[in-house]
């Protein structure tokens, strides 16, 4: 699968909440991180808490993705509580075609929400 159709894959469990679905695309010891915020997730278990527990009633609309066999980005509207912004999300792939490594990339910089505190670490 290359990394544009897995991405594909990875919006369409996150928006379904599919989280058992979203997980088996992560590699184990997935990276995600959030400059703007300056977090960063480690692992698959953080990494899908962090998504399913995320606050707020918000959707995720894919507007471009692209890829090649290892490495692809998306572009997004990510709406909280009626709220939009636009995000990019590059993506890097294992060797075993996972999701290894995710970064996000949003408008401005901003303070994380309260309630994730014991999954991230601030850098």
């Amino acid at each position: 699968m290359s990394a544009a159709d897995l991405i594909s894959t990875f919006w369409k469990n996150v928006s379904a909440r599919d989280w058992a679905g979203f997980g088996a695309l992560l590699a184990p010891d997935v990276v995600y991180e959030m400059p703007q915020t300056r977090e960063r997730v480690r692992g698959r278990e953080a990494y899908v808490r962090f998504n399913a527990e995320y606050p707020g009633d918000w959707i995720v609309e894919p507007l471009r993705i692209v890829g090649d066999d290892r490495h692809g980005a998306s572009y997004i509207k990510f709406s909280v509580d009626g709220v939009a912004q636009d995000g990019l999300c590059f993506f890097d792939l294992d060797d075993a075609g996972l999701i290894a490594h995710l970064t996000d990339f949003w408008p401005q910089s901003y303070e994380p929400p309260p309630g994730r505190e014991h999954l991230v670490e601030r850098f």
